[in-house]
């Protein structure tokens, strides 16, 4: 489980296809000590898995996470290249301190960034998500965005989203990158799904009509 307030941003230095899976080598600033196998990393909003890792002769940390073929046909990833940046997060430890909102590295949908504008010191980023997700994305509630938690500031009546991104988010994180016409991986606020099915608005299809007994 994360948080959605990245720690780290990694360079991707090795994109590999191996036996039907994709490896990706990550460089980071993160204490090597700090990291085992089997660790659950968010990348970019995507949990992987660390199978491999080790110091850098900086001090610093790689490791390597592989992603399989459900993971890459629904998410970015499968376009990341060697020196791709990517938000990073290692994930929750008992008495962590929850600053964001839960986070499951369980991507939703690939949106696409429709405008980009300048507020003041700010930026308003405009998002296009998947028909069949449009409906979680609600005023003032959550939304992971690459990885990063962040609050709706207007849901449009056409199924776009906005969020208000705050200059340290932008200087800290890849969405200073974003460009119309780019994707992103969406997660949505588990408190969302679980309002959708209790109000029926989520619930399932039997076809029929009939209750279950």
């Amino acid at each position: 489980m994360f948080t959605g307030l990245v720690t780290d941003v990694g360079t991707i230095s090795k994109a590999e296809d191996r036996n039907g899976l994709k490896l990706f080598q990550v460089e980071c600033s993160y204490d090597p000590n700090s990291i085992e196998m089997g660790a659950s990393i968010l990348h970019a909003g995507v949990c992987l898995t660390v199978v491999d890792h080790g110091a850098r002769e900086d001090g610093n940390a790689w490791f390597v996470a592989e992603a399989v073929p459900e993971t890459l046909d629904m998410t970015i990833l499968d376009d990341w290249q060697e020196g791709e940046k990517i938000n990073l997060e290692q994930s929750l430890k008992v008495g962590d301190e929850l600053g964001g909102h839960y986070v499951f590295g369980h991507v939703d949908g690939v949106g696409e960034v429709i405008s980009v504008d300048a507020e003041g010191q700010s930026w308003r980023v405009t998002i296009r998500p998947p028909a069949d997700i449009a409906k979680y994305f609600a005023k003032k509630g959550s939304a992971a965005i690459n990885g990063v938690s962040l609050t709706v500031a207007e849901a449009l009546p056409n199924g776009d989203f906005q969020v208000a991104i705050i200059p340290h988010t932008w200087n800290v994180t890849t969405l200073r990158e974003l460009q119309p016409g780019a994707h992103v991986n969406l997660e949505i606020d588990m408190l969302a799904r679980y309002v959708a099915r209790m109000i029926g608005a989520d619930a399932p299809q039997t076809g029929s009509g009939e209750p279950h007994g």
